[in-house]
């Protein structure tokens, strides 16, 4: 919700700076999200978010002023010399070639720029802060200019320069004219009654101390009364708890007032014309969306008689052209707005197309209106219609505001559209909704809140926020909530969440257990969890999080069931988000998928859960998954080294962080085989076993599947792997071993053996054989070719023997060298390569 603070003021008075107006907000609950600037100067010290840098108007140099004359240009057709005058004595001429100003033109108010001002430049993309000086175009010496709201900042238009109100004073500065801070509040669901500029200001009130302003709807005159002139019906008085019918002549559809167009672009909303700009104004102000219709069409499709509105559920195949000039087909859940000939808009969401407000438009049809928010929040979700107006009714309305917003409107249509409204208005109200009445208990309150607050200051905060309150006993209070606070149910929570906040929660004392805490227990899942992260990301991986929600096409070609069983959302939020994820692996690639488009190395891993549907149960199985994906250069590009030659992350890299991680967390009884997995290439995959159960499985994306992805280019690692069979390998302790203060002696072995032995293996029965003074093995070279046996491979490891208590000498080295040349001979049939090949 954005709040331009001279349009708050209209309805209370406050005297606090913006800084501490913006905490005294969020102390209430309404926290601040962003401001932006008309002119003003940001306060020292309040900055929220990235904001953009933006002009700051001048008092002495941006004003407003007054066209006196506009001649031609003498060297060029599309440029004018407007002059303007901007106080007793003071004029100036400037060329222009804004199209709204006319030769010959005279009277209009505008904003005058003189040398010096910083404005936007309103020929640099993207937007640049800009002195302006003297200079000379075509010939002509201008040292001014007259504005358009881009060059200040305040909207994207610079087509034509800004034409102020005809009451704007001459020589004023625009900074004290409408200078102005918009605040950008986030709203929560409890707090909808803030979706206006009367409820922020009930709330700025009550936090201040401050008198909410009283404001009229009186009309002027009216008309004849509307009786007979139109009829309304409500089919389901659930989906439509009111809806009401006006009716004004004599409109005029124009442009709407300056300031009128002011406050809508600063609440974010598009300006169109008086008639819809008045209904848009008003739903911003009281928070009740409304709706305008022609009302001559609506006779005309009745054949001259007297139109009957109807609030229905849609037809099966009901289709409807909507004001944006789409046909849409509505589902029986959808509400309409109809006649007796069909839809003419779909019920707080939209118009229709054929009924809307023009320029020819004489006579209007105001709905002012209330709909059940489940109904409005289901269509909006099914048609894909967000707007303002949904987002209120989605959030619940009282039935009350109906009236207040349909009488201010006509005010503003008899004001600013010259029309006269019908006496009276057509109310549909079948069941009038109940006050809602708690009875407030002090006693409650005090075991709830922890502090003693008397009755009176209850009493006081309550009525600030327009409770009525009267004492029913001695600690009693019987509480009578006003019509917009549909927030308030029955108990005393939610009447004490108000009177917490405006009590202040800085008033609060601080207090202690009065027993001693608990011992802390550890979590086991949740610590392996945390240290399996911690562990990923010192291997340089990146934690993302992506959706729980897909859809059965992403993810079927990473899943080995080729039709699964999923648990299927009822209302998905849209068709990419139908089912619950059995596949983190599908989820990874999405994100490498979208990260490979602007970044040239990704190194990624997730942590979350899969949903499997198990029969005859009503809640799935959530095991939670690890996910992991590598692509793109080893090392960035750099002056030092030369990248150029292919040096990109590979299988062998994936696996590297493999034994990292089982070597990180101590995992124990690990090893890794040869894998197939519809996803991965055959020939470049591998699975990750814990005590000879799968763990996990990776690899490299298989080459279909990866052109499929438009990953082609890419060569793709990733893989998955199960949390709770990595945990199974966590010894119940490990110990930790110091280093050895005795040299090591480094030794190479070269041993060719059957092709279809693995290294693993033979890595094995060297670390078999050489016990606990082989300190590592390491494979640094693999042969395959002319100078060894056909069938067979040549395997070259780094030996390092090392004791713990003594230096070894050559001898004990030879002879522990011989044992694994031995055994390697006697288990695998190898060929100790120098010696016997």
């Amino acid at each position: 919700m954005k709040v331009p603070i001279r349009w708050l003021k209209d309805y209370v008075d406050f005297d606090l700076s913006l800084e501490a107006l913006v905490n005294r907000l969020a102390l209430a609950g309404l926290e601040v999200s962003g401001i932006k600037h008309w002119g003003t100067e940001a306060p020292e010290g309040l900055r929220l978010g990235n904001e953009e840098p933006y002009p700051v108007w001048d008092k002495d140099k941006i004003i407003i002023g007054l066209v006196t004359k506009v001649d031609k240009h003498p060297d060029a057709d599309r440029l004018k010399l407007p002059t303007v005058d901007y106080g007793p004595g003071k004029s100036i001429t400037m060329v222009t070639g804004a199209p709204n100003l006319s030769v010959g033109d005279s009277g209009q108010k505008v904003v005058l720029a003189l040398s010096g001002s910083v404005l936007f430049d309103g020929h640099a993309t993207p937007k640049v802060l800009k002195e302006l000086k003297p200079g000379k175009i075509r010939g002509v010496a201008s040292d001014a200019m007259v504005c358009s709201g881009f060059e200040l900042g305040i909207s994207d238009d610079h087509d034509g320069i800004i034409i102020l109100e005809e009451d704007a004073p001459v020589g004023t500065a625009l900074v004290d004219y409408f200078g102005d801070s918009i605040i950008e509040i986030d709203i929560l669901p409890n707090k909808a009654r803030c979706l206006s500029m009367v409820g922020v200001a009930r709330e700025v009130a009550a936090m201040t101390g401050g008198k909410l302003k009283s404001y009229s709807h009186k009309l002027k005159k009216t008309g004849s009364p509307i009786l007979g002139k139109v009829k309304v019906s409500i089919n389901d008085a659930a989906a439509c708890p009111r809806y009401t019918a006006s009716i004004i002549e004599n409109i005029k559809v124009a442009s709407s007032p300056a300031f009128l167009k002011r406050r809508l672009q600063q609440a974010g909303m598009r300006p169109i014309n008086n008639i819809v700009d008045i209904t848009n104004y008003v739903m911003l102000e009281q928070g009740q969306p409304l709706h305008a219709f022609d009302y001559d069409i609506l006779c005309n499709r009745v054949g001259g008689k007297v139109p009957e509105i109807i609030v229905r559920f849609a037809t099966k195949g009901e289709k409807i052209k909507t004001l944006d000039g789409v046909d849409r087909e509505l589902s029986t859940e959808t509400l309409v707005i109809a006649d007796s000939v069909g839809a003419i808009a779909i019920a707080g969401l939209m118009g229709g197309y054929d009924t809307e407000v023009t320029d020819k438009t004489s006579r209007v049809l105001l709905e002012s209106a209330n709909f059940d928010f489940l109904a409005i929040r289901k269509a909006m979700k099914s048609l894909g219609l967000p707007s303002e107006a949904a987002t209120r009714f989605s959030k619940g309305i009282h039935p009350a505001l109906v009236s207040e917003g349909a009488n201010r409107a006509l005010q503003l249509m008899q004001d600013f559209a010259g029309g006269i409204p019908l006496e009276g208005l057509i109310d549909c109200y079948p069941a009038p909704k109940a006050p809602q009445v708690i009875d407030f208990s002090l006693s409650e309150a005090r075991r709830i809140l922890g502090i003693d607050i008397p009755i009176a200051e209850c009493t006081k905060l309550l009525t600030s926020l327009e409770f009525q309150v009267e004492q029913s006993g001695k600690d009693l209070l019987r509480v009578t909530a006003p019509t917009h606070r549909l927030d308030i149910q029955v108990g005393v929570a939610d009447l004490l969440e108000d009177i917490a906040r405006l009590y202040g929660y800085d008033k609060f004392p601080e207090t202690s257990l009065a027993e001693e805490l608990p011992p802390v227990l550890i979590d086991p899942e949740l610590d392996f969890e945390r240290k399996l992260k911690d562990t990923l990301v010192h291997l340089g991986l990146q934690e993302t999080i992506s959706y729980s929600l897909t859809s059965p096409e992403v993810e079927s070609p990473f899943l080995e069931s080729p039709k699964p069983a999923y648990v299927e959302l009822m209302n998905p939020i849209s068709s990419e988000r139908t089912v619950m994820r059995q596949s983190l692996l599908a989820s990874m690639i999405s994100l490498a998928q979208a990260n490979l488009k602007h970044t040239e190395t990704i190194k990624l891993f997730e942590v979350g859960k899969v949903y499997q549907k198990v029969n005859n149960q009503k809640l799935p199985k959530e095991p939670y998954k690890l996910a992991i994906a590598l692509c793109g250069p080893r090392n960035k590009a750099s002056w030092t080294e030369d990248n150029s030659g292919g040096a990109h992350l590979n299988f062998y890299d994936f696996k590297g962080i493999v034994e990292g991680l089982v070597s990180g967390m101590h995992l124990e009884k690990i090893s890794f085989k040869p894998a197939i997995h519809p996803a991965l290439h055959p020939g470049k995959s591998a699975a990750l076993m814990i005590n000879e159960k799968l763990a996990g499985i990776f690899g490299v994306l298989h080459p279909k599947l990866a052109t499929t992805l438009g990953l082609g280019n890419f060569e793709l690692i990733a893989g998955e792997f199960d949390i709770h069979a990595l945990a199974s390998g966590l010894p119940a302790r490990y110990l930790s071993k110091p280093v050895s203060r005795f040299p090591a002696a480094l030794r190479d072995i070269a041993v060719v053996v059957d092709q279809s032995i693995t290294c693993q293996t033979v890595t094995n029965e060297i670390q078999a054989a050489g016990g606990n003074i082989l300190k590592l093995a390491r494979l640094f070279d693999i042969y395959q070719g002319d100078r060894i046996p056909a069938g067979t491979k040549s395997l070259a490891y780094a030996l390092n023997y090392q004791a713990d208590d003594r230096t070894l000498n050559d001898k004990e080295v030879d002879k522990l060298h011989k044992k694994i040349e031995d055994r390697l001979k006697h288990v695998l049939k190898a060929q100790i390569r120098g010696k016997e090949v």
